[in-house]
């Protein structure tokens, strides 16, 4: 629930921009900085979130906390009159709801092994991807009573309520210390052999799976263990990385593309078919579709993929292994298909479900690009799951920032049709930087000191 929370706050409003334009007399540049500078937010604040979860070795403390932030910005913004208020506010209601994202990866990384961790990611993903999906389709419904757009808040409010008191009844607390918990970051011990019946003082080897850009060290066996210190930006630092930001790259190419075509879709579809608020709710549906059908799959073929990579190396781990079969099909077919199908099917003035459809494939194949890419940030930094998936959110949310704030002018300027060829050239782009980490990740997380003890040659 908490991950679901930021996607569909988003997106919950979209319908009724047109109400809020004309009852705020907002400028168009306006309304769409109540999106982009949302999601911008929502990739700014998971990183601190995530510090602060890491450092403290808490989660629920967490979600609760931003989670009441979250209910106070949206009653804000449900009774506020004035356009650039509602900006703040949505700025300030990105940074309560934006908690789960991160920390819900941490959570996962502590209750799953490494073997199951990409079906269970598959289905929290479906919470972090489904909300931009559904909150249109909410949206639209809720705009038709007498408090218009005002009712898309209140019904943030009741939700962000639920979720507090369900998480502060029912959520326990999950962190755990995988340096104590997890063979692949236990200290090792080596001997020194000095005749059959007497062994010399040991040493300690602490390899590079345990918090990820730790080289090898010897210690003392009986040396304390050095105390952390907060630093709430760690999480950017990970994106030194190259690993971890073509990773964090093609996510945020998938994500983009797709959030951008739902913020430029309201507009069109009123438009050129002349849709009202919940007639446009109700496009969304397509979307919503093509993700269930990717988180279903994914669900049922990443781990699988997975184990078969591992049992032709004769069961040898790699981290790699996790970027699985599908995601060629998916990044290279599926999301331009999706992208080029929408944009020429509005620009020739085709039938509405044309689009509709097109917008399912290309949920369907940003789903897969964006589950898989995720899991192996989890995968690539044990001990660091809340910061990693951190990182990769913030790298995500300011590419579609970026698209957002640029796709209206640009769609202005050419026209959605070559939009979503600039789009479209973008996932090819990504795909070339998916095949680099695929086949030169594990050199590179091995140059860069970060390849994990259990990917060691013996």
């Amino acid at each position: 629930m908490s991950a679901a929370t930021p996607g569909f706050t988003s997106t919950i409003y979209f319908p009724g921009i047109p109400n809020i334009n004309e009852e705020l007399h907002a400028p168009s540049i306006a309304t769409t900085l109540t999106a982009a500078l949302f999601v911008l937010f929502m990739g700014i604040a998971p990183v601190f979130w995530a510090s602060f979860s890491d450092f403290y070795q808490i989660r629920r403390f967490w979600l609760i906390v931003t989670m009441i932030v979250y209910v106070v910005s949206s009653i804000g913004s449900a009774v506020i009159d004035n356009i650039w208020g509602m900006v703040v506010l949505r700025c300030v209601q990105a940074i309560g709801a934006s908690a789960g994202q991160s920390i819900g990866g941490g959570v996962i990384a502590d209750m799953y092994p490494v073997e199951k961790r990409g079906s269970a990611y598959g289905k929290f993903f479906l919470g972090l991807i489904v909300g931009p999906i559904i909150g249109p389709i909410i949206g639209g419904f809720l705009i038709m009573s007498d408090l218009t757009w005002r009712a898309t808040f209140w019904f943030c409010v009741a939700f962000g309520a639920v979720v507090v008191i369900t998480t502060f009844f029912f959520m326990p607390e999950t962190y755990r210390d995988d340096k104590r918990w997890e063979t692949g970051a236990l200290p090792t011990t080596t001997p020194s052999k000095v005749d059959d019946h007497s062994i010399s003082s040991e040493t300690i080897s602490i390899h590079g799976a345990g918090n990820i850009g730790e080289k090898s060290s010897e210690l003392p066996e009986s040396a304390p263990e050095p105390k952390k210190k907060l630093n709430p930006i760690q999480p950017f630092f990970l994106l030194r990385y190259p690993h971890i930001l073509l990773s964090s790259i093609v996510g945020g190419i998938a994500f983009g593309s797709m959030f951008s075509i739902a913020s430029v879709m309201p507009t069109l579809f009123g438009m050129t078919y002349g849709f009202k608020s919940w007639q446009i709710g109700l496009c969304f549906i397509g979307s919503g579709v093509g993700n269930v059908l990717a988180a279903v799959l994914n669900s049922k073929i990443s781990d699988r993929l997975l184990l078969r990579a591992r049992a032709k190396r004769g069961g040898r781990h790699k981290v790699e292994d996790r970027l699985t079969i599908n995601l060629w099909p998916a990044i290279l077919v599926f999301l331009p298909l999706g992208l080029l199908l929408f944009g020429w099917s509005v620009e020739k003035r085709m039938s509405y479900w044309v689009g509709i459809v097109s917008f399912g494939i290309l949920a369907f194949g940003m789903n897969q690009v964006m589950t898989s890419t995720s899991a192996y940030l989890l995968d690539a930094a044990p001990g660091q799951g809340a910061s990693a998936t951190a990182a990769g959110n913030l790298v995500r949310m300011v590419m579609a920032c970026a698209l957002t704030l640029g796709s209206t002018p640009m769609m202005e300027k050419v026209g959605p049709g070559y939009l979503t060829v600039f789009l479209a050239a973008l996932c090819w782009l990504g795909a070339g930087f998916l095949f680099i980490n695929k086949v030169y990740g594990h050199p590179i997380r091995r140059h860069f000191g970060v390849e994990q003890e259990a990917e060691r040659k013996t």
